[in-house]
């Protein structure tokens, strides 16, 4: 990456520029050495692994090596490939299948390196493999990785640290030696590793701003050519020996006096060749009110103005910057500036406030006063005169409001119409303050205009919809428990806050007792069990109310039937006015019924009482010596020729009676004479048998027969 930075001087403007290189895959990759030899025993378990170094590919990204492979490829050995982390990669030959130095005591290949380019790149290194007959352990080092931190300023010739590998081999199987190896790609070594005691010291000068690390590998071989490699990282420790440098990009000078704060007198940068806390530098600003420093990109720093500037009290500025480092000691770096000041009218009004916010409640009155804004202009005389206007270009984001105005000589706002917030929540403004200067000087401020919500909606029942007709009913199983949902009911309301909060209660119902109302979800379930002394149609009537001051409310009516079984279930659906006339006919019904019942009852009365009547008259009608009878009942029944002698009976029989049988018993007067008997019949008796001759041979007393009562209401003869 190529940085530089691009400096405008009017205006001041500065631009930082990185231009980034792109990689091309023009580097092979390299191993570090052309050959290596392993000397492997002839016993040596499939598996075994002999680490190589890694190929090194000056290239990044898909560039790099991205695979290795053996050539020619043989049964004996192949090629792994990895990384233990980010920067520690790992490149392996490993044991297929036993070696017979019998049949070979000796094989070449060559392992092949190929990054991903296009077209791929390639490095090769030779392998030779020496077949030994014996030297079964290979050098082990203590840590597969071993960190050593060194001061840059550390003289030459000092141990940075040591490497130590062992073999449990004896003689010279057991001997080891150490061997250090340079990255491609990287100038000469600063370091040498000491063949017998694996000491690395250094041989020239370190800088930690060239190189903060250094990466070595090292290998340890025994004397029977068996040999392991490990990774050794070296950290540069910076040391504070370089001082901040403050490089001065632009400077203006002189300076207006109506400059605005925050105007940009300086741009500098600073930097230090140091790291960590040697290079982190701190600017400083000494003993100034109406200048500060402040960070602009990255190192870059900008002398700005902090407050309005006068010549008349102060015509030059001599500003001092320190840059300091934060090593110990620090190191440190001064930068003088003057600043000269020229004259013009520069000073605007200022309101009080960054921006404004006022109130006011829908459903105003016309030309309600809201608020104010003020301003102040630290100038005198025609020049601190402001006067206060409704800016005339608002933008497309914030079209010109015609509601509100605000008054040019003291700044109060006034909203002219009346406000519903439903339509309209907030709008904003922008006003202007100018003063009466040559030039004029003006400055704007947004005033927000915040309609707070009044309680004017009542709340909307959306389910069950009251408008429906014919309404449906909730069918409630008679075997529910308590708690069992039957319905909920749904509204909402055009408020907003704390006037769109809505309760639920339950208003009226055909039993209170059965059912309860959610007062937050509206979800109506049943207090308690069902019992069948329950009415089967139950109606409701829930009450919902926001939380407005005053509240309003609106209800919502539902029904519910109580049913023992759903499946043969068809509800009826019937509107108020069939329910109406549904109550009028059960009414009509219930006094027919009284009607035709009272007329049973006084008609059975009136039975009774005259058969009681009647049974009086016949008991009252049995003549046996009335005189009227025996002078004209012997005279008729002789000219009748049906009496030849005279018997006198009483007979009496029930109604009821007509499947009696009765014997006549003996004569009461046998004496009597023919003219002195009669017989004599009520006036029912003349209208049932009229003319009928009755035998006084078939009344005997020893031929008395059967007679149906069915034939007779009362009889008297004598």
């Amino acid at each position: 990456m190529l940085p530089f930075e691009l400096l405008l001087s009017n205006p001041l403007q500065f631009f930082r520029v990185e231009v980034t290189l792109e990689d091309i895959n023009d580097h092979s990759p390299i191993f570090p050495d052309e050959r290596v030899t392993f000397k492997i025993v002839e016993r040596s378990d499939p598996g075994s692994r002999f680490p190589l170094e890694v190929a090194q590919d000056l290239d990044i990204g898909r560039n790099t090596v991205q695979e290795y492979s053996i050539s020619p490829e043989n049964e004996y050995f192949s090629v792994s490939y990895g990384s233990r982390s980010e920067d520690d990669k790992y490149l392996e030959l490993i044991l297929e299948n036993a070696l017979d130095r019998e049949e070979q005591a000796e094989m070449r290949f060559s392992v092949i390196a190929m990054d991903g380019g296009s077209p791929p790149r390639r490095g090769t290194i030779e392998i030779s493999i020496i077949v030994l007959d014996v030297n079964d352990n290979a050098p082990i080092f203590t840590e597969e990785r071993y960190i050593g931190k060194v001061l840059e300023n550390t003289p030459e010739g000092s141990v940075v640290l040591t490497v130590l590998a062992t073999d449990p081999d004896a003689g010279v199987n057991g001997d080891i030696s150490y061997q250090l190896s340079q990255a491609v790609g990287r100038s000469a070594s600063a370091f040498v590793v000491d063949p017998i005691t694996g000491e690395i010291k250094l041989t020239k000068p370190l800088d930690f701003e060239t190189a903060h690390t250094h990466e070595l590998t090292v290998r340890a071989r025994d004397g029977g050519g068996l040999s392991a490699i490990c990774k050794v990282l070296v950290e540069v420790v910076d040391v504070n020996d370089n001082a901040p440098e403050l490089v001065v990009s632009s400077f203006s000078s002189p300076l207006p006096e109506n400059t605005v704060p925050g105007t940009v007198v300086a741009l500098f940068t600073v930097r230090d060749r140091d790291s960590g806390a040697n290079g982190k530098i701190s600017c400083a600003l000494q003993d100034q009110l109406f200048f500060s420093l402040r960070p602009a990109y990255k190192n870059y720093y900008e002398l700005v103005t902090v407050s309005a500037l006068d010549r008349e009290e102060t015509p030059q500025y001599i500003l001092s910057v320190t840059a300091a480092d934060a090593g110990s000691p620090p190191l440190t770096t001064t930068q003088t500036f003057t600043v000269d000041i020229s004259d013009v009218n520069d000073n605007a009004p200022v309101f009080n406030q960054t921006s404004y916010t006022m109130y006011v409640r829908e459903n105003n009155v016309p030309t309600v006063f809201v608020g104010a804004v003020s301003a102040a202009d630290a100038d005198v005389g025609l020049n601190a005169k402001v006067t206060y206007s409704l800016a005339a270009e608002q933008g497309p984001e914030r079209p010109w409001c015609s509601c509100i105005s605000v008054n040019s000589e003291n700044g109060h706002v006034f909203v002219l119409r009346p406000l519903d917030y439903e339509h309209l929540r907030q709008t904003e403004v922008t006003v202007s303050a100018s003063d009466a200067g040559s030039p004029p000087l003006r400055a704007n401020v947004t005033v927000r205009l915040v309609v707070l919500d009044e309680n004017d909606n009542a709340p909307l029942v959306l389910y069950p919809a009251q408008e429906s007709s014919p309404a449906s009913s909730e069918l409630v199983p008679v075997s529910a428990e308590a708690g069992y949902l039957i319905s909920k009911v749904v509204a909402v309301d055009a408020d907003s806050g704390q006037n769109s909060w809505l309760s639920y209660h339950l208003l009226r119902a055909t039993d209170p007792g059965l059912f309860s109302v959610g007062l937050q979800s509206g979800e109506v379930r049943l207090r308690r069990p069902v019992t069948e002394r329950d009415s089967v149609k139950q109606k409701l009537l829930v009450l919902v109310r926001d939380n407005g001051k005053p509240p309003l409310s609106a209800t919502a009516a539902l029904s519910a039937l109580l049913l023992k079984d759903f499946a043969a279930v068809r509800l009826p659906h019937s509107s108020p006015a069939s329910e109406d006339q549904a109550a009028s006919l059960t009414t009509y019904l219930i006094i027919a019924l009284v009607f035709v019942s009272l007329l049973f009852l006084i008609s059975t009365a009136v039975l009774v009482a005259r058969k009681v009547c009647r049974r009086k008259e016949l008991k009252a009608g049995h003549v046996l010596y009335a005189a009227d009878t025996l002078q004209s009942g012997p005279a008729d029944a002789a000219a009748a020729g049906t009496l030849p002698r005279a018997y006198c009976y009483e007979i009496s029989l029930t109604t009821g009676s007509g499947n009696s049988e009765f014997r006549f018993l003996k004569p009461i007067l046998p004496s009597l004479p023919p003219q002195h008997c009669a017989v004599g019949q009520g006036p029912e008796e003349e209208q049932d048998f009229p003319g009928v001759p009755v035998s006084t041979e078939d009344m005997a007393p020893d031929n008395a027969g059967a007679l149906s009562a069915g034939q007779f209401n009362a009889l008297s003869f004598s």
